[in-house]
């Protein structure tokens, strides 16, 4: 009998130390199997032998007839573990499939793919032929590129010199609504080269994916969001992330990870380049990349912008004759939605608040609609007439009267994407209006729709920041930006480089060379440098004086974070709790700086109170310390990128 060391994919499973199981027969490291815990089956992966143990060992019940996961695979699963601290069972999630069908394990086809063909692809410029110069050697690289610069081109050209080389590439994007643009931009080069791997699948499509990458005998392109970056591709010379700056790169549940800081340690493993592409990359991201001499490769001009201009105009909120014939669309983008409409051109409203109302108070009392398990604002969605809270998911029928003082008039302040579309619909009748957010049912999301939008079956588009990342619309000519303050004045040290990031972005997806486009700003603070510096696409200015303000208050990319966060029935409760982890933290040792305790941005969540404690350090594995020692009841996210 033989004996193993095996990471098992359970959330059950709360150890830090692989399991150990029976066999009769020699298994490799990266082996996949099923084995039996707490009377459940549940997959798990061979980490290598070990000796026979003291105590009853229960036998390994099947395993899989499959290639074994890559060494690299199980590395990069070790140093995760280490790394952003959480339990081998939840570990092991990201590195196997939920499902895998005895169907789907009959013989993989052989597989023969033609050779990669760029005939159909525009030549390149000449900066983007001396970016590709500096590419071409194994490297991490910021390639940081304008909205519409051809970073795209430049990535399907690499991975083509990848495949010709024998090695297999993984293109990360940031949400799966651009999936679909990506995969037809490189199914156009590489055909069925190209699996795709997303979470929206179903569980066949992923186990296939999964598979298909796992059998792969000749270089292949993995595309997804971050889970894809797991994929266990056996030879891997290429990861690109594709709006490497954008928050949805950062794992919110465990392992709490960074997308990109998991990439460079897989890069280095595999001795693979490391592409890191972005319009407006993150203040940390530039910062490191200079501090270590990392290239940093800049594009600053589109292709094709010198046959289209782009004007921007800024629209002060506060001027009310502006917005004389609606309370949210200035007449000038009223006027400039009508001149698409004439001209068969498509516009897109960006408003990053969901719902039709984000205030619902009475005009008699003052009385407030308050989720009663967050003590956060209810959304009124005027589509269902119902009060939702988008913290806890708690819904409720909209009332007819105030519940307080029983006052008939309810006001339904601060519009939402659902308020514009009805808006829109009022002031252009004839015009096909469609809205994306993340209230879509799964049949209306954007990625359903990309080909229909992209083609120009809709006339004017509403949607959050959904729509301010990558999108190439062709038809698209109009852009307003409804309110370009809501995440300016948001209480933590991230707001301003995240409205910088989702202005440039938005602006970004007019005049890329297709037609002539023009974007209206909508603002209360028409003056304010973040406003202007994003308008004037002066990322160095912005990127300086954002530097200047962390480094004087301690936060990254000048310290590592991490945010504890401990929840009670009262706030007495979690004020004491919060109290007495920081005076244990003070004096374990740990070479910290602790910030706290205060309430939590939602104070009240899901009928308990959170209060939090930020630590601060200068050397990440003293943040891993502390968290070592933490009890239980609380929970904790390292590497943050906000403090809400």
């Amino acid at each position: 009998m033989l004996y193993y060391h095996v990471w098992v994919r359970s959330n059950r499973y709360h150890g830090n130390e692989a399991l150990t199981y029976a066999s009769n027969a020699h298994l490799p490291q990266g082996t996949v199997v099923q084995v039996e815990m707490q009377r459940q089956l549940v997959f798990g992966m061979v980490m290598g032998p070990t000796t026979k143990p003291r105590f009853k060992t229960k036998s390994i019940s099947r395993v899989f007839d499959l290639p074994p996961l890559p060494a690299h695979s199980l590395r990069l699963a070790s140093w995760l573990h280490e790394y952003y601290p959480a339990p081998i069972g939840v570990i092991s999630q990201q590195f196997l499939p939920s499902h895998i069908s005895d169907r789907s394990l009959s013989a993989p086809r052989a597989q023969q793919f033609p050779a990669p063909s760029l005939s159909s692809l525009p030549p390149l410029t000449a900066a983007q032929a001396t970016a590709l110069d500096t590419l071409l050697t194994r490297n991490t690289y910021l390639l940081h590129g304008i909205t519409g610069s051809g970073k795209t081109r430049l990535y399907i050209e690499i991975a083509a010199r990848t495949i010709e080389k024998g090695k297999s590439v993984i293109v990360l994007t940031p949400e799966i609504s651009l999936v679909t643009q990506l995969t037809n931009n490189f199914r156009q080069v590489f055909g069925e080269r190209v699996i795709v791997l997303h979470s929206q699948q179903t569980p066949q499509e992923r186990q296939k994916a999964w598979l298909q990458s796992l059998q792969a005998t000749q270089p292949v392109v993995v595309i997804g969001p971050r889970s894809a970056l797991f994929s266990p591709l056996k030879t891997l010379g290429l990861i690109v992330l594709d709006e490497a700056h954008e928050t949805a790169y950062k794992q919110e549940q465990a392992p709490q990870y960074q997308t990109s800081r998991v990439a460079a340690y897989l890069a280095s493993l595999t001795r693979s380049t490391l592409i890191l592409g972005s319009a407006t990359p993150s203040i940390s991201d530039y910062y490191l990349a200079q501090q270590k001499k990392k290239p940093i490769i800049t594009l600053t001009e589109s292709p094709l912008r010198n046959h289209t201009s782009s004007e921007i105009t800024v629209i002060d909120r506060k001027d009310h004759q502006a917005f004389g014939n609606s309370p949210y669309l200035s007449q000038s983008l009223i006027d400039c939605l009508g001149q698409a409409l004439d001209k068969g051109e498509q516009s897109l409203l960006y408003l990053n608040r969901r719902g039709t109302a984000r205030l619902v108070m009475c005009e008699n009392c003052g009385w407030q609609a308050l989720c009663p398990h967050c003590d956060v604002l209810l959304t009124y969605h005027g589509d269902h007439h119902q009060l939702r809270c988008h913290s806890c998911s708690y819904r409720q029928k909209a009332p007819v009267s105030c519940p307080s003082c029983g006052h008939p008039n309810i006001l339904f302040k601060t519009a939402g994407t659902k308020a514009i579309v009805d808006e829109v619909g009022r002031l252009f009748p004839t015009a096909r209006i469609g809205r994306f957010d993340t209230d879509n049912l799964k049949a209306e999301r954007f990625e359903k729709h990309y080909e229909a939008v992209r083609s120009g079956s809709l006339d004017i588009i509403v949607g959050t920041q959904l729509l301010a990342k990558g999108l190439d619309l062709p038809r698209l000519s109009t852009l307003g930006i409804l309110l370009a303050d809501t995440s300016l004045y948001v209480p933590d040290f991230s707001a301003q480089e995240r409205t910088f990031q989702l202005l440039r972005q938005v602006l970004g997806r007019v005049g890329r060379g297709h037609i002539a486009g023009h974007a209206l700003i909508q603002t209360y603070h028409p003056d304010h440098p973040v406003i202007q510096d994003a308008i004037s696409g002066n990322y160095h200015a912005f990127y300086e004086r954002e530097l200047a303000e962390r480094q004087q208050y301690l936060f990254p990319p000048f310290c590592y974070l991490l945010k504890i966060t401990l929840r009670r029935a009262s706030i007495a409760a979690a004020e004491a709790a919060a109290g007495k982890l920081k005076e244990a933290i003070l004096t374990s040792g740990a070479r910290v700086k602790v910030e706290g305790p205060a309430p939590s941005f939602y104070e009240r969540l899901q009928g308990k109170y959170q209060w939090q404690l930020v630590i601060k350090a200068v050397h990440r594995p003293e943040l891993i310390k502390v968290i070592r020692e933490l009890p239980g009841n609380c929970s904790y996210d390292i590497d943050p990128l906000d403090l809400l």
